[in-house]
Formats: structure tokens, C-alpha cells, sequence
């Protein structure tokens, strides 16, 4: 199985906040963006392992800016790391400004998907080769952060997660 760079596995997502999409005071519904960004991970994992995909969690989620009705929104998805059937996806999500056109980040997603065959068992997926410095960084932090995942999960020991250990000492 040839590995793959995350720039293969890169998914864009962009659509406008419509009404029926917003909170009571029109801004989009955290809900809502957690769909956008489950599509758009789901779609990267699909590209990175060529096989079907299935979410197995939500790491992490940034709502950090308010993303207002009629608001431009791109949802830009890459596979950070892969480990035996499954990958992390980092999210970055961006709005645009109405009247420059000027991006911004709004907020941040870490997914975890799990490729498998037609009967629903995890399959192997090819690694990932990082090659820019903010993928190379996502890729060094995505074995803590599954070691931390699985250790408060208790299925692994925390003298077992040798990467999350090496913070502290």
C-alpha cells in the first residue's frame, strides 16, 4: 500500500449560512457546522483510504468566532495522520468577509475516522506522509492526542501512552 500526503486527502467545502440555518439570533447553528464538518472529514478520510468510512469520534471542537447568517463558510478537511484503520482529520473553518473578501479562521475540528470493508470491519489504510510545517506539527500532536482519547477511554494504560508521558518529564 503506497502512502499518501495529506494534500491528496485535502476536501473544500464552501456554502453560504442560509435562515433556516441560524439560532434565534442568526448565527449558524453549532449543529449544523459539526454536519459541514463531519461531510467534509468524511470525504478526506474517503480520498486518503479509498475504502468506506465510518466516524468514530469527535476529538475536538473550536467554536471560536460566531459564524453570522449569509456568511460565506469553507470547511477545508485533511487526513493529519494515519494510523492502522484509522485517521485523524483536522478541520480548519473559515468565513469570508462580506464586503473585503478577507478570510478568517472561525473555528477548528479534530475527527477520527475509521476505514472499512463491506461487512463493517476496519480494513488497513495507507500512511501518511506529512510534508509542510503545520501538517508535519499535526501529525507529531495526533499520536498524543489518540493516547489521551484512549487512555481517558480506559483502554490504554497511562504508562502505556510513552508520547503523552514525554510532556511532563
Amino acid at each position: 500500500m503506497e502512502a499518501k500526503t495529506a494534500k491528496d486527502s485535502r476536501t473544500i467545502m464552501t456554502d453560504m449560512v442560509l435562515p433556516g440555518e441560524t439560532n434565534p439570533i442568526n448565527n449558524l447553528f453549532g449543529g449544523e457546522l459539526l454536519a459541514r464538518m463531519d461531510r467534509a472529514a468524511g470525504i478526506s478520510a474517503r480520498r486518503h483510504s479509498r475504502r468506506i468510512v465510518v466516524t468514530a469520534s469527535v476529538n475536538h471542537v473550536a467554536f471560536n468566532r460566531a459564524i453570522p447568517l449569509g456568511s460565506v463558510v469553507t470547511v477545508d478537511a485533511k487526513v493529519s495522520r494515519a494510523f492502522k484503520s484509522s485517521m485523524e482529520i483536522y478541520i480548519d473553518v473559515w468565513i469570508e468577509d462580506r464586503e473585503s473578501g478577507v478570510k478568517s479562521k472561525a473555528n477548528e475540528a479534530i475527527y477520527t475516522f475509521v476505514a472499512v470493508d463491506e461487512t463493517g470491519r476496519p480494513v488497513r489504510v495507507p500512511e501518511l506522509i506529512p510534508e509542510t510545517k503545520i501538517e508535519i506539527e499535526r501529525y507529531e500532536g495526533a499520536l498524543r492526542r489518540k493516547q489521551l482519547s484512549l487512555v481517558l477511554a480506559g483502554k490504554m494504560k497511562p504508562d502505556d501512552a510513552t508520547e503523552l508521558k514525554a510532556l511532563f518529564e
